[in-house]
């Protein structure tokens, strides 16, 4: 990934813009202009070309940057692809880049490095991937912790159910949190039925009992941040079961939990002066003589009762209990992630979080770190119009609506009824999952909004 080679003897690598390649190639020799124009180089996003020596070895590489309008907006993404695309060794980028967008390039060279072969032998003659020279004024420290924070959080989201249950969630959970210094606990099985009767219903029905990690961290005067992430280890929908291909890819709807975790990691790693609470509730949706019923009413932590009309609307079943711990302390932010509905899918697509939030001028916050780093979210109304489509007969609230329509807004509304004294929420509906092959992101777990709050949570309290 990075070698710390002698500057000199790796070969060099220049990023080049389409607007920017008329001038570039002004700069250079006659021979490699030739070159480059036979290679047909645009300076295409991606695009990667190798410029030879006189004696046929490796000289130099390229590589395009497309419609970026200047490399002070150079984001990760930009460069993930290029550890695969280049030839082996070491390489060192020789475009001048000032501190941030040599640190997003330092970090997109580690994303587009990572791979996910627990479960498979690699073929013998797959090719090596290139490594970089850690470019000068990048933020090293910081490369290395993001990079971590966000292949961990890819490890947790490609694993198979069948190896990633609640339990092991919840221990991997505490082992991170142990080894930065947080100290927490779970709840298990029949002791959540007291304090965490929605996310004991939910969960019980697996041969995993279901569990809640609560992990605090920091100097208990300092502002208080909670975050808490959906960590549904598998989805079957329930008595109310999903088509078969709608169960494919419920091994990612624990996304939630992941990114919480990797966010977790980065706010302890750095030291930000913060008292940060994480609960994650770990279940498996599944089915079983115990299964929780559509037709049932269920407790919560809040004293809501809640009519199921839908077992496959687990998501905001186990949030609104881990919502109401979190929100009697009163925080100071308080942030949900969750791969909560396929309406958001609907409306934003896979690369587009859906962001709610108490607080405009929190939310406008956040989408600015989210386009500032290539890390996007668009806000989405907490419609108080839509406040009734839950409505139930025999329960305080209904878990869906009977309407098919605005999905993600009414799950963010019923979520808000287990909110009501943290003095800022924000609510985070993702995909957690790159459904295309793309250079440097290739099919799998795809963290969304961790590094967006993160910036975040560094320009208000560090």
């Amino acid at each position: 990934m990075f070698e710390e080679h002698d500057t000199a003897t790796a070969r060099p690598l220049w990023l080049v813009t389409e607007a920017g390649l008329e001038s570039w190639l002004q700069t250079q020799d006659p021979a490699t202009r030739a070159w480059l124009a036979s290679m047909r180089f645009t300076a295409e996003r991606h695009q990667v070309a190798v410029v030879p020596a006189a004696d046929g070895s490796m000289r130099m590489a390229v590589l395009g940057l497309g419609k970026l309008q200047d490399l002070e907006s150079l984001e990760p993404f930009h460069v993930a692809g290029a550890p695969g695309r280049l030839p082996p060794g070491a390489w060192r980028i020789e475009t001048p880049l000032l501190a941030p967008a040599a640190t997003a390039a330092a970090i997109g060279w580690a994303y587009g490095s990572y791979r996910f072969e627990r479960y498979r032998k690699p073929p013998s003659a797959e090719k090596p991937l290139a490594a970089l020279v850690p470019p000068q004024l990048a933020e090293m420290l910081q490369v290395r912790r993001v990079s971590a924070a966000l292949a961990m959080a890819r490890d947790l989201v490609n694993t198979p159910a069948c190896d990633l249950t609640p339990q092991r969630l919840a221990e991997q959970a505490l082992e991170m949190a142990t080894r930065c210094g947080a100290h927490g606990h779970v709840v298990a099985g029949d002791a959540l039925r007291e304090g965490y009767p929605a996310i004991h219903a939910v969960g019980r029905a697996a041969e995993s009992a279901p569990r809640l990690v609560d992990f605090h961290w920091g100097d208990p005067g300092a502002p208080r941040v909670t975050l808490v992430g959906k960590g549904v280890c598998f989805d079957s929908g329930g008595l109310d079961i999903k088509a078969a291909p709608g169960m494919l890819l419920m091994k990612k709807d624990m996304g939630g939990a992941a990114c919480v975790l990797a966010l977790a990691r980065l706010v302890m790693e750095s030291s930000l002066p913060v008292r940060l609470r994480v609960l994650v509730p770990a279940v498996e949706n599944a089915i079983s003589g115990g299964a929780y019923r559509p037709g049932d009413v269920i407790a919560t932590r809040k004293g809501l009762t809640v009519e199921i009309g839908n077992t496959d609307a687990e998501g905001r079943l186990v949030l609104c209990d881990a919502l109401a711990a979190a929100d009697v302390e009163k925080p100071d932010l308080l942030v949900d992630l969750a791969t909560l509905t396929g309406a958001a899918r609907v409306a934003l697509g896979p690369e587009l979080p859906a962001l709610f939030g108490s607080r405009a001028e929190t939310v406008e916050a956040l989408v600015r770190h989210g386009r500032e780093l290539g890390d996007p979210l668009w806000p989405m109304p907490l419609w108080d119009g839509y406040e009734d489509e839950f409505a139930s007969r025999v329960g305080d609230i209904n878990n869906v609506s009977a309407s098919p329509l605005a999905g993600s807004i009414i799950a963010g509304l019923f979520l808000r009824r287990f909110v009501t004294e943290a003095r800022d929420w924000l609510h985070i509906d993702l995909y957690a999952w790159n459904g295309k092959d793309r250079p440097g992101r290739p099919i799998g777990a795809e963290p969304q909004a961790v590094r967006a709050l993160y910036a975040l949570l560094v320009e208000r309290y560090g």
